[in-house]
């Protein structure tokens, strides 16, 4: 287990995992976990846009880019509230 200076406030994580997919984890010291879902959020956004129809929406052309995002933002909030109880 890895010991670290500070702990951050896990509503800066979820912030900064809302706006920057990914870099909630890097805040929380789980940097390879947030590098692999900002790799897979613009990698899923990528295969969509190339594969969606042309008439879908913003959202569908960006889909599964935006299902990994979703997934992440929770992840990165849970995991910094984890590390604040064990910190205390």
């Amino acid at each position: 287990m890895r010991v670290f200076r500070s702990t951050p406030d896990p509503l800066l994580v979820l912030a900064t995992a809302i706006f920057l997919p990914g870099m909630g984890h890097v805040l929380t010291g789980r940097a390879n976990r947030g590098l692999g879902f900002a790799l897979f959020t613009v990698l899923g956004a990528w295969l969509t846009t190339h594969f969606a129809a042309p008439d879908a929406s913003m959202i569908g052309r960006h889909a599964a880019g935006l299902f990994v995002w979703a997934l992440s933002v929770p992840d990165a909030y849970r995991g910094a509230k984890l590390r604040a109880a064990q910190a205390v």
